[in-house]
């Protein structure tokens, strides 16, 4: 007879003496190893998700549907919570993990949405898709980051190739060819932070015009009269429209802005640090700077603190976006808030909404932005 290590040393922790068992002993052992192994194997089972286990017997678990089972799966709102929550329970304990090929054969959708942004460089964006992914996860949908060159000939082919649902364009330059592209497609998309012309599609976007003016206004409120401006690059809809409105602003109190004390450049940490050096070397040089972006005024700042001029003691400076970074102790930088939740939820939504209606009438939304005070604005020096 053969047995196993286990039974050896079962029968010599009954019998330690004699290493020929009795017969009543073998059987009684075997008996408990027996046991034992079926134990065993029942919380192997009850642990280990069951092969082959499908939708319909979750459905049959939970008692709903299939198609219910596969809403709720996908976070689907229309699915009530506490549903949801059954169907999800039940999912855990048969250990069933949804096919996403399957579903997308089923659906012809891959709950996916791509976000297309060029400028990583840049933190805004980096906090913009942190709400992106947020209020994407929040529908049950993925989010998937394209960082394609500007110039790339292929990437209209690859947002076309079926491996999403729509796309956010957060990136777009004025005359980019991209969305009118998208539009003859018929392929869902949504503009993001920046807007187009001559593209009648979906959009959210900031009161540029308005909050770089209310920006104009606040420099005149505290006396200055020597302004000057860092600008971004006149391609982008941000660009341009922060110009102007800042412009607009400034003539509404009866300031000039000098072309002499402007410059413009990318959206970039070293056009601000090398702007402010050619303004500040300067024999007549402005008491105030509004810089198109927080990326700029954080060069600016550091520019100007190499050079030995007090912030805000000497220089008053102003940003636009307030990223994380403004608010540090060490910049303290006063600039306008863009709510990147408020416009990230209404660009998923616009979205959505558009994979579900492709022939619904485009949307243009336009949220405010505020001005946040800081350390680096007060009035200009005696």
């Amino acid at each position: 007879m053969i047995h196993t290590y286990a039974t050896r040393c079962a029968l010599r922790a009954v019998n330690p003496d004699d290493r020929t068992p009795r017969p009543d002993q073998l059987a009684r052992t075997g008996r408990a190893h027996g046991k034992a192994a079926r134990d065993q194997r029942g919380q192997e089972q009850r642990v280990r998700p069951l092969r082959g286990t499908t939708s319909k017997d979750v459905a049959l678990e939970a008692g709903v549907s299939q198609p219910t089972v596969s809403r709720a799966l996908r976070g689907d709102p229309s699915v009530a919570e506490a549903t949801r929550r059954r169907v999800v329970d039940a999912a855990r304990r048969l250990g069933y993990i949804p096919s996403e090929r399957g579903r997308s054969l089923s659906t012809r959708r891959t709950d996916r949405i791509g976000v297309v942004v060029e400028d990583l460089g840049n933190p805004f964006y980096f906090e913009l898709l942190d709400a992106l992914h947020d209020r994407l996860e929040s529908r049950g949908l993925r989010m998937v980051v394209l960082t394609p060159a500007r110039n790339d000939p292929e990437r209209l082919e690859r947002l076309l190739d079926g491996s999403i649902d729509g796309v956010v364009l957060t990136t777009t330059l004025l005359d980019s060819p991209l969305p009118r592209r998208l539009l003859e497609r018929g392929f869902p998309f949504v503009l993001l932070n920046r807007t187009v012309d001559g593209a009648a599609a979906d959009s959210c976007a900031v009161a540029n015009v308005e909050a770089a003016a209310a920006v104009a206004a606040a420099l005149a409120e505290a006396g200055h009269r020597c302004v000057g401006a860092i600008l971004g690059p006149p391609e982008t809809s941000t660009g341009r429209d922060r110009a102007a409105g800042f412009r607009r602003g400034l003539e509404a109190h009866g300031i000039e802005l000098p072309a002499a004390w402007t410059r413009r450049g990318p959206f970039a940490y070293l056009t601000g640090h090398d702007a402010i050096g050619e303004l500040l070397r300067r024999r007549s040089r402005p008491t105030a700077i509004f810089c198109a972006n927080d990326v700029i005024a954080l060069g600016a700042l550091n520019g100007a603190h190499g050079l030995g001029v007090r912030i805000p003691a000497e220089l008053s400076i102003v940003g636009f976006d307030d990223i994380a970074m403004a608010a540090w102790e060490l910049f303290e930088l006063t600039t306008v808030r863009q709510d990147l939740q408020a416009m990230c939820q209404t660009a998923v939504d616009l979205l959505a909404a558009r994979i579900a209606e492709p022939e619904a009438p485009p949307r243009q939304v336009v949220l405010p932005a505020r001005l946040v005070r800081r350390a680096t604005l007060a009035p200009p020096p005696a």
